[in-house]
């Protein structure tokens, strides 16, 4: 028999799935044009699984997945579609979700759109050279900006500053 926790997680479930599925349909449209364009099957080649659902079709990784939340060594975080320099170290900070946030992007490195999925109304912030899609952007950020660039880790690479 099955409980009402069940039930009730089984409903909700439902009825995210319903909702994610207009964002995905709309994911999945035909984008603005970008530097960096490739197929599916050519970011299927370079992307992993979760990069390609997260970069390509908008998704969300797990919370405290990404190694990258905890990283605060000197460098550049990277798009991991394209390679643009995206985020420097010094705007990184530990928001306490689960993601890498960063307080500001390198001048030029990302563009943002309105993203009304799920009943709420959200900036998403992409990658301007590829398209990707990085994550979100909160206003609860610190100073000076104010901002929270939330980002997917699997959708950043680290790149380490030169010692030399």
């Amino acid at each position: 028999m099955m409980s009402r926790r069940t039930i009730a997680k089984t409903g909700f479930a439902a009825l995210l799935a319903g909702l994610a599925a207009p964002r995905l349909a709309t994911a999945n449209a035909p984008a603005a044009t970008f530097e960096v364009t490739k197929t599916p099957d050519e970011w299927k080649k370079i992307l992993t699984k979760e990069q390609y659902r997260v970069l390509r079709e908008h998704g969300t990784e797990r919370a405290g997945t990404s190694p990258l939340d905890k990283n605060y060594a000197a460098g550049m975080y990277h798009c991991a579609g394209c390679d643009l320099p995206l985020y420097s170290s010094e705007t990184k900070f530990d928001s306490g979700t689960g993601w890498p946030s960063f307080w500001k992007a390198a001048d030029g490195a990302v563009g943002t759109t309105v993203d009304k999925s799920f009943f709420m109304v959200r900036t998403e912030v992409h990658c301007r050279r590829c398209g990707g899609h990085l994550g979100h952007i909160f206003p609860d950020g610190p100073k000076p900006t104010g901002d929270r660039h939330c980002l997917n880790g699997v959708a950043l690479k680290f790149v380490p500053k030169s010692t030399s």
